[in-house]
């Protein structure tokens, strides 16, 4: 069963033109993600197998953690000979939660070899301090250390990256200051980009909606007086205070709100914005426009709209661009964000010229109500859940890149 799934991973990559939706597993699991590369699943689960005790197992089934080991291994294997872009979610994956990056940490030799293997590396985070290095370079000073200290070249320090806000702020090591230097982002974003991005009209309404969704939730909820909300130029938090933390379903609730609410709302403005085009345009706007708003925000807006767009708003619904979202649990808080991750890496593609089967993320939410999910779509991934997990996985990637013949060996990118 195990090699007909691989061959079914196989399948989706190479053989169906481009439609992994046509292939049997997709049919039998339609919410699986895009397979970038084939993966060795056999091998990886004898591997597992030994560590896990699996197949020896008589009155405890393979588990999800089980599975989840499986396809680390597997993607790790397959990944390493090609890999070129290693991107890491912050909190939780390479340190504790609202914690900096500390130097004793295991992960700064174990990241700082990446580089000198010549493999772009980025920290792609939901924390935005618009345009301030200095606030990144708090959070991850041990990292900051290692790569000043552990002798790399120019080149290869300047291979690392931050993009903060999910995909707003974009800073790279400069090896002259051994600091991080701000990108503008006219310098990098493209096009599809810069318009929703310097949409400073609709991204405030946009905030303004999910805030009071976000007050109207939690009154719901009777947790008003245990929350505090906060604004920031790009994004709105609800953060627990005393001593009671919220529950992990209680900010569940708060993010899947806020998803449904702003899927909801974009779509009112857009059937607003449709109505006012040409009879002859309107079919055609219907069906572009809602794969745009599809692909764009955080989830599928539904057909029940349940938001009123107000009368006042009618003139600026004739120029109405889709805003991509992210609304998540962060464990201990939830956040609106505006943009989201699968931008912030293909904007690093980009940037680095790598394509999806030369990428790995590496994060920790991966369920509907994270802010990780949506890298599924343009990279290869691994799902850890602290980070001992995240050294444990960058150890099995090195022994994979020495096996390849890669380590020490400089490239061209």
């Amino acid at each position: 069963m195990i090699l007909s799934v691989q061959l079914e991973c196989s399948l989706i990559t190479n053989n169906l033109g481009g439609l992994p939706e046509l292939s049997r597993l997709s049919q039998l699991v339609p919410t699986v993600g895009m397979f970038f590369t084939p993966l060795p699943l056999r091998d990886s689960f004898l591997i597992i197998n030994k560590t896990r005790s699996i197949a020896g197992r008589r009155n405890v089934p393979p588990s999800f953690n089980d599975i989840r080991h499986l396809l680390n291994l597997s993607q790790v294997t397959a990944i390493a000979p090609t890999l070129n872009l290693i991107t890491f979610d912050g909190d939780m994956t390479l340190y504790a939660d609202g914690a900096d990056f500390s130097r004793d940490s295991e992960l700064v030799e174990l990241i700082v070899r990446l580089l000198r293997n010549d493999i772009n590396v980025a920290i792609v985070t939901a924390a935005g301090y618009p345009r301030d290095p200095t606030r990144y370079e708090q959070r991850l000073t041990g990292l900051l250390d290692g790569i000043r200290e552990l002798n790399l070249t120019p080149l290869q320090k300047s291979r690392f990256f931050v993009l903060g806000g999910e995909c707003n702020y974009l800073f790279r090591y400069d090896p002259e200051t051994d600091h991080l230097k701000y990108i503008p982002e006219a310098e990098y974003q493209p096009d599809d980009v810069r318009r929703w991005s310097t949409s400073g009209t609709e991204i405030s309404r946009m905030l303004d909606a999910g805030e009071a969704c976000a007050e109207q939730s939690c009154e719901e909820m009777g947790i008003k007086d245990r929350v505090k909300i906060i604004r920031k130029e790009r994004a709105v938090g609800i953060i627990g205070q005393g001593d009671k933390p919220l529950s992990r379903e209680q900010l569940d609730e708060i993010a899947l709100a806020i998803q449904r609410r702003l899927n909801n709302y974009q779509h009112a403005r857009r059937e607003r914005w449709i109505r006012r085009q040409p009879a002859t345009l309107q079919r055609r706007l219907s069906r572009d426009h809602f794969q745009a708003l599809r692909h764009s925000s955080h989830g599928i807006g539904g057909a029940d709209v349940d938001v009123a767009v107000d009368d006042e708003e009618g003139d600026d619904a004739a120029d109405f661009i889709p805003i991509p979202f992210c609304a998540f649990n962060g464990g201990s808080d939830v956040w609106l964000d505006i943009g989201n991750k699968l931008i912030g890496v293909k904007i690093l593609q980009d940037v680095v010229k790598v394509k999806g089967d030369q990428t790995l993320h590496v994060g920790d939410q991966f369920l509907s109500t994270g802010n990780d999910i949506l890298t599924r779509s343009c990279a290869t991934t691994v799902w850890i859940t602290s980070p001992s997990e995240t050294a444990e996985v960058l150890q099995q990637l090195h022994d994979e890149i020495d096996k390849a013949g890669r380590a020490g060996k400089r490239t061209k990118t």
